[in-house]
């Protein structure tokens, strides 16, 4: 692991959160707040963030293909952002860009009602206990943007 590099990269997530869903990295969505869960998990500084297990990277490994401890594993190196995009795109099942845009945008848009039944479970409890404004929640990503204080 590279220590020395992960430090000039990483966001203390016990300070602040990661950023929101939508960030793209390597054209995904979630991989951006992926990518600094990671870092932040490896060097200890991850709060209450965690970087694997996480349901909401869990869409991202089950579209690429690429398992959490690859991802680990290449970011340990202290890869920057745009290397990291980079190796995404190359080491993802998914070559298509259009496949890509439209999993970005399902994911964008869909509705806590549209997500299997164990995470509609999950959030039935979960926004109205840890989001400010549960009434404003309406898509997946909302919940994150609420929760962090994002959602206007």
């Amino acid at each position: 692991m590279n220590t020395d590099k992960l430090k000039l990269l990483a966001k203390d997530l016990r300070k602040a959160p990661p950023p929101s869903p939508h960030e793209k990295l390597g054209g995904f969505v979630i991989a951006a707040r992926s990518l600094v869960k990671c870092r932040a998990f490896l060097l200890g500084i991850h709060g209450e963030y965690n970087f694997h297990p996480c349901g909401l990277s869990a869409f991202l490994w089950e579209f690429t293909g690429i398992t959490p401890d690859q991802f680990k594993e290449f970011v340990s190196t202290g890869a920057d952002d745009e290397e990291v995009g980079r190796w995404l795109l190359e080491h993802s099942k998914v070559k298509d860009a259009l496949a890509i845009i439209r999993w970005n945008n399902e994911l964008k848009c869909k509705r806590i009602s549209e997500l299997p039944d164990r995470y509609q479970e999950y959030y039935e409890e979960y926004v109205p206990q840890c989001c400010p404004h549960p009434a404003r929640v309406r898509f997946f990503f909302d919940v994150y943007d609420d929760e962090e204080g994002r959602l206007a």
